[in-house]
């Protein structure tokens, strides 16, 4: 049900054991319906948050013979050197060396 239900039967409960003043309807104690379903709620919330401790609780160890250590290397090459051409000998330069 969820902590959200929980509270919400913690209220409805409160509200008919405290705020309805007809306390009888027919055979039935108000008070008493009230009570219960407080009671409820409450059961409902303690097992609740007792489901979710107990999924907190699980731990996965890793040891170092099951963990695997990757390397990656790149290899970085320098581009080209270029050759550097000054206007003087621009005619000189082969065309595809020009660019």
């Amino acid at each position: 049900m969820g902590i959200g239900g929980s509270i919400f039967l913690i209220a409805l409960g409160a509200i008919i054991a405290f705020g309805v003043r007809d306390q009888n309807v027919g055979p039935l104690d108000l008070t008493v319906i009230g009570w219960v379903i407080m009671l409820a709620g409450l059961a409902t919330l303690l097992i609740t948050l007792w489901v979710w401790n107990s999924r907190r609780r699980r731990v996965v160890a890793v040891t170092p013979t099951t963990a695997q250590r990757v390397e990656r290397r790149q290899v970085v090459q320098m581009p080209p050197q270029r050759r550097v051409v000054e206007e003087e000998n621009w005619a000189e330069v082969p065309p595809e060396a020009r660019y």
